[in-house]
């Protein structure tokens, strides 16, 4: 059985680990990048997503262009995009949600 693994976006110094329950934690980037160098991003993200499967889950964190770039890598090869996005409750209890969007026609 394969381990999902989370593609966390950007790490910078934040604490992901309660994404660990959705899957193994890999780091596309670290600490601060030229967001306007988008072509950078897409060489960098491209080799280690080639190794993603069509379960694994996007964490959207960092710069916006960057879990743009990330997340439109992961659609193209997958057809599909399964995204972590962390909610804050006004109870305290904050946590990941999971978000799954298919884009191949009639799997939806």
């Amino acid at each position: 059985m394969n381990l999902k693994k989370v593609f966390v976006v950007n790490d910078s110094g934040h604490d992901f680990a309660q994404a660990k329950v959705y899957g193994e934690l890999t780091t596309l980037s670290h600490g601060l990048v030229d967001r306007f160098n988008v072509m950078a991003m897409l060489r960098t993200f491209e080799p280690v997503l080639e190794n993603s499967s069509p379960e694994d889950y996007i964490l959207h964190t960092g710069p916006g262009v960057m879990s743009a770039v990330a997340c439109a890598v992961f659609a193209a090869k997958h057809g599909r995009l399964n995204l972590l996005l962390w909610r804050a409750e006004r109870d305290g209890n904050d946590r990941y949600v999971h978000r799954k969007l298919l884009f191949k026609k009639g799997e939806r």
